[in-house]
Order: C-alpha cells, then sequence, then structure tokens
C-alpha cells in the first residue's frame, strides 16, 4: 500500500538500523545487573516463520482496492508493542491476527468500511502506528464476529489548515508525529507533544488514548491541545464545534478522548498550537536522598514555574540509562519559552532544589538541555525502545507500569510499590530483579511515578512470569489509591482493575454511550467494556 514498511519484530520501521555495539552495550550493562553474561538471543521471528488462519472474511470488490490479507499485513497488525506482545512474538503465536487491513485515503472511505462490516458483522480495530503497550490494538474479538478488520488510518496524514491567528490546524488522526512537526514548522508552530513514542505514533493514536507528552507540567496530555474533533462511528459521524472553551454541557471531546477507539475512528482534530520555543535553560541536579528529590519536585511544582521537563530519575534509573553512575538521584530540569529568556525560572527552580539538599556538582557541564547528566538521560530514553527486543530476545523480562498519587501519600507508596516488585520479580523468577523509578510527570498535588522492573527468565517462560508480576504490582496500585495508568491506556492489559477503580455508575453510562454510537459493539471489542 506505498507506506514505510513497520517491523512486526521490533520497534520502528523495517529500514531502522540501530548499530550493534550500542545494543550490544546496553544489553551487557542490564544483563551485568542482573549477575548473568553473554546471554545468547533468541532467533528473531521471520514472516516466513508465521503460519496464518486462512481469511474468515473478504472485503467487497468495492472496497477491495484499498484492503489487503497478505500475510505481511496481517502480521504487522496483529500486536503492538508491549512486553506480552514481544514474548508471544518470539513464540510465533499470531493466533489473533486480522482477517482484513484496510488502508482507507478518505474519511467516505471508514464509512463504506463501517457499513459493511455491520452487514457482515466484522468487528474492527482502529490502527495509529501499533505503538500501544497495552494490548490495545489486538484483534481479540471471540467467536461472536464473523471476522475481524484493522482500519490503518496512516494514509490520512495531512494537516489540513492552519490558522496562525488563534495559533491552531486542522490535522488528519493518521499522521506520525515528525511529519506533523515538520508541516508545522514553516509556519513557526508547533504542537509541542513529544511522547517517547514520537516518531511512531499517529495524532490519532495520542488522543484515542489521552497520551503523555514532553510537558512534564502544566500541558501533560493531549487533551490540554485538542480544540475539536470529527469522529466516524457506525452510528453516523459527527463534530464538535471548535472553540476556545465552552460551559455548554459535557463536552463532546472529552468523551471520545481516551476512548481508545470503541465510540467512533478518529479522523482529525483541529489542535491548539505554540510559538516554536526560542529561549531553553536546562540542567540536571543530583541529591542523595530520593525522598528530598521528591520535596524539591512537589515545591517547584507549587511554585508555579510550569518548567517543560521536570523528571526525577533514581540512582537506578540514572545508572541504566547511563545519565549517572548510580550514586546519586538526578533531576533533569528545564524550561523553554517562545516569547522570553527563562533564566530566572530556572534561577528560583534551583533555590527550591537547592532548599531540599539538591545540587548541579559541574556547573559548566550540566548547562543546557542536551548536555551533562540531563543530555545523557535524554539520549537514552528517546533510543530505549529500539533497545527492547534485543533485552526480551535474551529471556529477561523488561517492563513498566506507571500511575499517579497524591503528595501526601507518595511516601509510603513509594516505598510499598518498590518492595512490591521487587518481591514479585524474586518470587516468580527465584531471582532479584532490577527496580527503579522516575517521575514523568509532576502536577501541584501530586507526581505521576513510572517504575521498570527486570528479572531475569526464560523465553518460553517469560509471558506466564509476566502475568504473575504485571498481577501483584497492579493489585498494588490500585490497594494503595493509585491509578491503574497515568497515560498509557487501558487496552485490554489494564481493563481488570479499570474496572474496579472507574465508578459503576460511570462504567453503566459508557456502555450506554457505546450502544448508541456502536449498536452491534463491532468497535474494538472487549477494550473498557464489554461489547
Amino acid at each position: 500500500m506505498s507506506l514505510r514498511q513497520m517491523k512486526f519484530w521490533g520497534w520502528g520501521y523495517v529500514d531502522d538500523v540501530v548499530d550493534a555495539a550500542e545494543v550490544d552495550a546496553v544489553v551487557a550493562h542490564i544483563t551485568g545487573r542482573l549477575g548473568v553474561k553473554g546471554l545468547a538471543p533468541a532467533q528473531a521471528p521471520r514472516e516466513d516463520d508465521i503460519e496464518l488462519a486462512v481469511p474468515r472474511v473478504e472485503a467487497p470488490e468495492a472496497l477491495q482496492k484499498n484492503c489487503s490479507s497478505a500475510p505481511y499485513d496481517r502480521i504487522v497488525h496483529t500486536y503492538g508493542k508491549s512486553f506480552l506482545d514481544y514474548a508471544r512474538t518470539l513464540q510465533r503465536d499470531f493466533s489473533s491476527a486480522p482477517d482484513i487491513v484496510a488502508y482507507p485515503t478518505a474519511e467516505q472511505e471508514i464509512i463504506d468500511l463501517l457499513d459493511w462490516a455491520s452487514r457482515a458483522n466484522v468487528a474492527v480495530i482502529p490502527f495509529g502506528a501499533g505503538s500501544s503497550v497495552v494490548g490495545g490494538i489486538e484483534p481479540v474479538v471471540g467467536d461472536s464476529y464473523d471476522g475481524a478488520m484493522t482500519i490503518d488510518l496512516r494514509r490520512l496524514d495531512r494537516v489540513l489548515e492552519v490558522d496562525k491567528q488563534s495559533r491552531a490546524a486542522r490535522i488528519q488522526a493518521g499522521i506520525f508525529g515528525p511529519a506533523l512537526e515538520s508541516a508545522l514548522k514553516p509556519h513557526g508552530l508547533t504542537l509541542r507533544h513529544f511522547p517517547q513514542s514520537f516518531e511512531y505514533s499517529s495524532l490519532g493514536g495520542w488522543i484515542a488514548t489521552r497520551s503523555g507528552g514532553h510537558f512534564a507540567t502544566l500541558y501533560t496530555h493531549i487533551d490540554d491541545f485538542v480544540e475539536s474533533l470529527r469522529v466516524v462511528s457506525p452510528a453516523g459521524a459527527l463534530e464538535s464545534r471548535r472553540l476556545p472553551g465552552s460551559g455548554a454541557g459535557p463536552s463532546p471531546d472529552r468523551m471520545f478522548i481516551g476512548s481508545e477507539g470503541i465510540l467512533g475512528i478518529i479522523t482529525e482534530a483541529w489542535m491548539r498550537l505554540q510559538d516554536r520555543p526560542k529561549f531553553r535553560a536546562g540542567t540536571a541536579v543530583h541529591f542523595t536522598d530520593f525522598y528530598d528529590a521528591a520535596r524539591a519536585v512537589r515545591a517547584i511544582s507549587q511554585a508555579g514555574l510550569y518548567p517543560s521537563n521536570c523528571r526525577l530519575v533514581d540512582a537506578t534509573e540514572a545508572a541504566n540509562t547511563g545519565a549517572g553512575d548510580g550514586n546519586s538521584h538526578i533531576l533533569v530540569l528545564a524550561f523553554e519559552s517562545a516569547d522570553h529568556p527563562v533564566e530566572p525560572w530556572m534561577a528560583r527552580a534551583l533555590e527550591c532544589a537547592n532548599d531540599h539538599g539538591g545540587s548541579v556538582p559541574d556547573p559548566t557541564g550540566e548547562v543546557g538541555h542536551r548536555e551533562g547528566a540531563a543530555g545523557r538521560w535524554r539520549q537514552a530514553f528517546t533510543r530505549a525502545p529500539h533497545y527492547r527486543e534485543a533485552v526480551i530476545a535474551r529471556g529477561i523480562i523488561q517492563d513498566t507500569f506507571e500511575t499517579a498519587i497524591t503528595w501526601d501519600r507518595f511516601e509510603g507508596f513509594h516505598a510499598t510499590m518498590m518492595e512490591t516488585a521487587g518481591d514479585a520479580v524474586r518470587r516468580v523468577t527465584g531471582k532479584a530483579g532490577l527496580i527503579s523509578c522516575r517521575f514523568t510527570h509532576t502536577y501541584p498535588d501530586g507526581p505521576a511515578p513510572y517504575f521498570t522492573f527486570h528479572g531475569l527468565s526464560s523465553v518460553d517462560a517469560m509471558a506466564a512470569q509476566w502475568r504473575e508480576i504485571k498481577q501483584a504490582v497492579s493489585e498494588a496500585l490500585l490497594a494503595n489509591g493509585g491509578t491503574i495508568t497515568h497515560h498509557h491506556a487501558v487496552g485490554r492489559d489494564h481493563r481488570p482493575w479499570y474496572d474496579r477503580q472507574r465508578p459503576q455508575l460511570f462504567a453503566a453510562s459508557l456502555g450506554a454511550a457505546k450502544r448508541a454510537l456502536d449498536p452491534q459493539g463491532l468497535l474494538n471489542p472487549g477494550v473498557l467494556v464489554d461489547p
């Protein structure tokens, strides 16, 4: 379909090549910390290794031009990029592959595809870029459907209109992050939404999953940038009114932001933009005590300074990413503005950090968001998804869980979650693991802690062992007052705990919206609500 090919095993495009020495260095560090050396990787799966079931349905002739049942298309649309997805890919298990993959080029084609799916009893999975880490795009639809079709939106990839005066743009949902920013750059504008998956994720995917982006404070989620939406559902199309704000009842946009494809397919959106930053300041502050560092972050977040980056990285995480030597916790701090110099804001933030024991050991080497420990962490952060398959292929469980909690409960919550994760990895794998924590976003009323765990396993055992660890940490998250997810979405992996976190009356209301917009329950069955 003349699209650049995505990998079905690994991160990014098929023609992406990460230097072997770079990958080997990361693998050697992780395996060394786990007490082993020289682990040989499992053989990477190839398309020829995978057996697919015969497609159960075929698109009608009028729609076939932009549809495919070719093996590659079905394989690459089976899984996202979660740990469990990687583990099952290594097992060559593609039993849930879609029967058809559609690549519409216009909204009317989506309408026609949904009309046919309604007549043919075919489940429909909306697909942006396939970077879900929570099982959000796998066509696990059960036996009550006669087939499954994935609708890949990557050909709806244009910025359609720019309103420079209002700093907004009308953008198609299938556009990837780099293409979006390239289209806005000639206008001197930017969305400034940079999730870790930025290169391989789409605007529609960000909106459907309530993606968390670049800003560590103030503008933390894609919600903050949505001005209006256009959505196609099996019951029809709708478009919200474009306004800077409105008090006219519940917001229709908010119903679809975070709906994960169960209510309709987002085809385009008016997005609030910003002028491109001209002034920047960045540094890395070191702490000997993690909770002192957290108190510094609280002081900064409650001071109304709104840094663009305010990420606290614990000593273990700093060592794993090369940002530090494991002897100190590091606060990566940055400010940016299109309007004014930011040094006064940085100076005040550093005063807050100093009040809680923070220091900048080498000011000349730590100045700038691309230099020193801050620069090393930034580089590791953007490259990390490329290393993951190499670690997992050696039988190492590597995954994350992220949440949010209020400041009054944070210290006890953090201690409990670190202990729970460590105990779970040790109990399940029989060996001590690596547990680390960082803050991805901070608010005046609490942080969003993001935990990473590594455990030594085997390719054959790690899927089952991961489920046990996931169960333990998820139960602890809910029991101790956190959210099951802050920005990774619910998908299928988080569904059991999401059902318990949300109020029951809200669940019933969401189900009613699902029945109104998708009467046959065709869209992404099993995500958020039962079909």
